[in-house]
């Protein structure tokens, strides 16, 4: 496959700007890939094709927020800061993105806060924007992450084509979060909400969680034409016990795996042995799936609309199909579908 296959027009309007009033109240497109079938149903529906004991994987990764802003000594001149990931705690090192990037080098101090509470010395260069910044500050390590975190906000991406606000921090974040990690969000599993869940629960519906904490590779551009040359970046991602127990019970006993976003596909793919069945994974992954891969694991999968060039376009093209899934995607952009984080949804299944 090639980097251009999955080029396609999407106007600025089709990309959702805000999320839906109610988490589970976007449409869904769903595919049947054994007939060529596609319905349009809402989020809500979702039920409907899934029976007890099937089990759902949700990805519980935490997004924390990630995009800050500071001012360079001397000049004053105001720097984006996007952190990446924490590198050392005792040392307080941070991989960061930093913008614009020409005007910050080793040595450069970045002071935070209205009262420059935090001061942030920049140490190494890693890529034309990236930087390793060490933040000076003398408190307990939880204080100073908490302090970090109350300078940020939530991390939505810059192709929404808007500044993040206040309620981004609760809107960018999935009700089942629960490990710190993630500086985006698993965006198929946005569309849950306390109500969908209660009724999984009483249909019997089994849920199992993998975390895979997103990093910005997920919206950084493929720039070789051909796929098998990209590297994608690698996330941490854990898969305990008790998820391989609910899964692999469920699939010795005939029952459907929902992946619930690219994410979880991946964690599942990435921690698959021989057998088809999941083994416990603490580590990292840079698992890129594109057509044509044989998936292992899930039986149906749950996505947003992503963007073009995109690799979790890439993915969905893997598991749907590749000539069905652009199909499904032309009708979204003929229909009233939204696209991206807070878009609609794409329902895959046999």
């Amino acid at each position: 496959m090639k980097l251009s296959q999955f080029k396609f027009k999407l106007p600025e309007e089709k990309i959702a700007k805000y999320p839906a009033p109610h988490r589970d109240e976007c449409k869904m497109m769903v595919l049947h890939r054994k007939t060529g079938e596609i319905e349009h149903k809402m989020f809500k529906d979702i039920l409907d094709y899934f029976d007890e004991e099937d089990v759902f994987v949700f990805n519980d990764t935490k997004v924390f927020p990630a995009r800050l802003y500071g001012n360079k000594e001397k000049t004053g001149a105001r720097i984006e800061v996007f952190l990446l990931r924490e590198l050392n705690r005792e040392l307080r090192l941070w991989d960061v993105l930093v913008d614009p990037a020409r005007k910050i080098r080793i040595g450069n101090k970045l002071y935070f806060g209205e009262d420059n509470s935090i001061v942030a010395e920049v140490i190494d260069n890693t890529t034309s924007r990236g930087r390793t910044l060490r933040f000076l500050y003398d408190g307990e390590h939880e204080e100073f992450v908490q302090s970090l975190y109350a300078l940020g906000e939530a991390p939505i991406p810059r192709f929404i084509g808007r500044e993040s606000e206040e309620q981004d921090l609760e809107d960018f974040q999935c009700i089942f979060a629960k490990h710190i990690g993630a500086v985006t969000a698993p965006t198929a599993g946005l569309h849950f909400s306390k109500q969908i869940m209660k009724r999984m629960e009483i249909k019997g519906i089994n849920f199992a969680y993998v975390t895979l904490h997103c990093g910005l590779g997920n919206f950084r551009n493929t720039d070789v034409e051909d796929l098998t040359k990209h590297k994608m970046d690698s996330e941490q991602m854990f898969v305990d016990a008790e998820c391989c127990r609910i899964v692999n019970t469920a699939k010795d006993n005939g029952h459907k795996i929902v992946a619930i976003g690219t994410t979880v596909q991946r964690a599942l793919e990435a921690s698959v042995s021989a057998d088809c069945r999941i083994k416990e994974f603490e580590g990292w992954t840079n698992k890129f799936i594109f057509p044509p891969y044989d998936f292992s694991v899930a039986d149906a999968m749950l996505v947003n609309f992503h963007l073009p060039y995109s690799t979790l376009l890439m993915l969905t093209a893997a598991f749907g199909d590749y000539d069905f899934t652009m199909k499904a995607y032309q009708e979204a952009l003929d229909g009233d579908y939204q696209f991206g984080p807070y878009g609609d949804a794409l329902l895959i299944v046999d």
